[in-house]
């Protein structure tokens, strides 16, 4: 079944230069939706379509039934769609407490539900928990790269769109992030996954999409792509 629906989607930054052509993909709920290809290719401008930073000048977005195009990123983030975006996503000069506080604010009206979602934002990432008062800003990469992560899944989302979780990251760091991302998808949460770190990436998704000029080049459960890594990882990174 089919969480996300984009159809025939056209998008860019500057009005009649379009990095969009047309695009259309499906995900599927409960999965690992992998987008990998070259930079410039239009991914991460996808993310920005779909959580409503970008207008689009044509096609359509569809979250379940809904057509979503022109909703702000505040209806979609009620609606059950959050965004992780390249780097961290903190507000540094709050303590780490304050920080998940704040991704409650769609619940915040009902204290047990909020002391609920911290609690186990905590222990996902015990690092938050040890360094709940201190100022964001001293965090070191790595912990502020998991407190962005624990600030999207504390507002229980049912689709969160991720662009690039391992960008600066350590290996250690980085498996721990993409071990989040399948405890994530286990409990329910869809995912819409953007990764330059192809490995990890294929290795992580369901079902996978290769973008090349604002389009779908290819596409497949995730068996087709892992069994030609070598030769996906290349065309990823550099285009054919």
């Amino acid at each position: 079944m089919s969480l996300l629906t984009i159809d025939h989607l056209i998008a860019g930054y500057t009005p009649g230069v379009e990095i969009l052509n047309g695009l259309s993909l499906q995900v599927a709920a409960q999965s690992i939706t992998g987008i990998i290809g070259p930079n410039g290719a239009g991914k991460s401008t996808l993310l920005k379509t779909v959580f409503g930073l970008l207008v689009p000048s044509g096609g359509t977005v569809r979250f379940r039934d809904t057509v979503i195009n022109g909703y702000t990123p505040a209806a979609l983030k009620r609606l059950g769609i959050s965004y992780l975006p390249q780097g961290s996503n903190i507000f540094p000069h709050m303590s780490v407490e304050e920080n998940l506080r704040l991704s409650c604010w769609t619940f915040r009206h009902h204290p047990p539900r909020v002391r609920a979602a911290i609690a186990r934002a905590q222990e996902l990432f015990p690092v938050l928990r040890d360094k709940r008062k201190s100022q964001a800003s001293l965090l070191s990469g790595g912990e502020a790269k998991m407190l962005s992560l624990a600030k999207e899944i504390i507002s229980e989302p049912t689709l969160m769109l991720v662009d690039e979780p391992s960008a600066g990251l350590a290996p250690k760091l980085t498996r721990q992030v993409y071990a989040f991302l399948e405890h994530s998808r286990q409990a329910g949460v869809t995912i819409l996954l953007v990764d330059q770190n192809i490995t990890e990436a294929v290795q992580a998704a369901d079902y996978i999409y290769m973008f090349d000029m604002g389009r779908v080049k290819m596409q497949g459960p995730q068996e087709r792509f892992a069994t030609n890594l070598r030769a996906i990882v290349r065309d990823s990174l550099f285009g054919a």
